[in-house]
């Protein structure tokens, strides 16, 4: 597949992942919020640009690069035939790891912050990161790739789901109860992660999946919640944060909250 192949698979599957969290955001809304487009929006612009200019799709050519060589796990496990499903199974236990890291460490959480900041909880603030934040994941999910030997094809399907996973969780959307139990024994719902946006409480240092809901069930950070609980999020003491401040939030002397407060 050529690079040019590659950029448009990428960008088609995120316009269809935004198309999709929007319709069931507007179809099924939870509570009706306003999304804080303007902040969040000019972020993933910043951060598309940023990153881009570093990092275009370099898990896809890191992936490539590994496999002519047969480098990684899978390789010399002999599970090339599974490469696909293992390298999402992997790669989003790594990102559980980094989030989880994200709340855990006092530097990383001072950018990971910014994305906690939006005072709503809506499709776009999937879209809310710290180029710093995105920047310091890329070595992570660079050595990650090679490690495992993760596939090509595994990268982009993972990234696919990724994407749509991410923005659906953080849509405005409600769901039926009956059918929420049945998807959060498995995936990770809109309730289960407003769940971890709350404003205060050690929930928010609990529910870090982005894809599957296993990892938190399996390394004891699971807090459950549904549709019909009302939650506050957002950070303490930051009920508006222009660009501006989202921006400069990592330089703050003082931090709204400390990883180290709820554990």
């Amino acid at each position: 597949m050529t690079d040019t192949a590659v950029q448009l698979v990428r960008a088609g599957a995120f316009a269809s992942a935004l198309a999709v969290a929007l319709l069931l955001q507007r179809l099924s809304p939870h509570a009706g919020l306003r999304s804080s487009w303007s902040v969040n929006g000019a972020l993933w612009l910043l951060d598309a640009v940023i990153v881009g200019a570093l990092c275009g799709f370099c898990a896809f050519s890191a992936a490539r690069w590994a496999d002519a060589r047969h480098l990684g796990l899978f390789h010399w496990a002999g599970m090339t035939w599974a490469a696909v499903p293992a390298t999402v199974f992997a790669l989003d236990l790594v990102s559980y790891g980094w989030h989880r890291a994200n709340h855990r460490v006092p530097v990383l959480w001072r950018f990971h912050q910014v994305h906690h900041s939006d005072p709503t909880f809506t499709v776009s603030t999937g879209l809310r990161f710290h180029p710093g934040e995105l920047v310091l994941s890329l070595p992570v999910r660079l050595v990650a790739v090679v490690a495992i030997g993760a596939s090509a094809a595994g990268v982009l399907v993972f990234e696919a789901l990724f994407t749509l996973a991410n923005l659906v969780e953080h849509g405005d959307i409600g769901v039926a109860r009956r059918i929420e139990r049945g998807l959060g024994c498995v995936l990770i719902t809109p309730a289960l992660h407003r769940r971890h946006h709350t404003k205060v409480g050690p929930a928010r240092d609990t529910n870090y999946g982005t894809i599957f809901s296993f990892w938190d069930r399996a390394f004891a950070s699971y807090t459950p919640n549904d549709s019909a609980s009302a939650v506050e999020t957002g950070l303490p003491g930051l009920d508006r944060v222009p660009l501006g401040v989202a921006l400069l939030l990592p330089l703050r002397r003082r931090m709204a909250y400390r990883p180290t407060d709820c554990r």
